[in-house]
């Protein structure tokens, strides 16, 4: 339950102002960058469609080897294939749905193992539903694929990070963390009590993250290894086609009308990734490539401390797995069957 004085708190702290640059740095191009990224790795998770493969391809034109992590083998080859042809980069793959805790631990593993570092790190995997879904674990699917699989995936490689001489981590996250306009349902981050829309949970796992990024920003203070969250801006993707039938007509003819090409996405991305000019800067919220003030309950330390010590628990980060602690179902529910 949300305490009454958080969310005066709240009201308090929303300014016109911000919601007025929002606006317009919707209506803005990204800023480009040409430097280029041979001998450097980037990873990206949901590399197949969408923002993701676009990131890619913007990556190994630019020299970056890549490292996707995908769900569909069949896909991910042949990306992984195109863009070893096309661009002469390197490209490897790490085949895992990361709607399952076994999975987001096995990804993580195998990253903190890498013997060269992650240049640029890009959680771009997401998916967006308008019913409530169970992952085999008993998670909400929205929570744990946009939220707690970058959670784990950055606890479990901290210390590579660390480690290292240079970095940057991105979270693709959106200006739809503004649909959890007086915060997270601590107690009720699976949605098993309260009321449950596709807005509301999808707004929710964003917030999320961003309240994650305040304690990673944190815990890598001291080192040169930087991260933040940026809104990719409103563009065509492939999200939300395991909604129905109605949603998907609504969403390709309605919604994405006016909405531009992933390109920009993967533009700006590749700028934060990049740039020198972003050199040294971490923790923030960026509206493509323009800095940005998120929402008030995006910057609440205190609530970012709670959802730190729940997500520990959640993932299994503090010890082995207990379904009590999952508040998991007596039979398991189907996996999440996105691509």
């Amino acid at each position: 339950m949300r305490s009454k004085s958080r969310v005066r708190r709240y009201i308090k702290a929303y300014r016109w102002s911000d919601m007025r640059a929002m606006a317009r740095n919707n209506k803005a191009d990204p800023r480009q960058c040409s430097t280029d990224c041979a001998g450097r790795l980037a990873v990206i998770t949901g590399a197949t469609s969408g923002i993701g493969y676009a990131t890619a391809r913007t990556y190994a034109r630019h020299g970056a080897d890549l490292l996707c992590v995908n769900r569909n083998a069949e896909r991910s080859h042949a990306v992984c294939r195109e863009m070893e042809s096309e661009f002469g980069v390197r490209c490897r793959e790490i085949i895992a749905d990361l709607s399952r805790l076994d999975d987001m631990h096995r990804v993580g593993r195998r990253l903190s193992q890498l013997q060269e570092p992650i240049d640029v790190l890009i959680h771009n995997a997401g998916t967006y539903l308008t019913r409530r879904v169970e992952t085999v674990d008993g998670l909400e699917t929205v929570f744990a694929v946009n939220y707690l699989s970058s959670f784990v995936i950055n606890n479990l490689i901290r210390d590579k990070l660390r480690a290292q001489s240079r970095g940057r981590v991105l979270l693709v996250n959106s200006e739809a963390h503004r649909f959890a306009p007086w915060g997270l349902h601590l107690d009720d981050l699976n949605w098993r009590s309260c009321r449950y829309s596709g807005l509301r949970s999808y707004g929710s796992a964003k917030l999320a993250q961003l309240l994650a990024m305040l304690t990673f920003d944190e815990l890598l203070e001291g080192s040169s290894v930087t991260i933040n969250a940026v809104h990719p801006g409103a563009v065509r993707t492939e999200s939300g086609k395991e909604n129905g039938a109605l949603y998907r007509w609504y969403k390709r003819n309605i919604l994405e009308r006016n909405f531009r090409s992933a390109t920009i996405s993967a533009d700006a991305l590749y700028y934060l990734g990049v740039s020198a000019e972003v050199d040294g800067i971490s923790g923030k919220f960026f509206n493509l490539t323009t800095p940005e003030n998120p929402a008030p309950p995006a910057l609440d330390r205190a609530a970012a401390g709670r959802l730190w010590k729940i997500s520990l628990d959640l993932a299994g980060l503090n010890g082995p797995l207990r379904a009590s602690a999952l508040g998991r179902p007596e039979h398991d529910a189907p996996p999440y069957s996105g691509s």
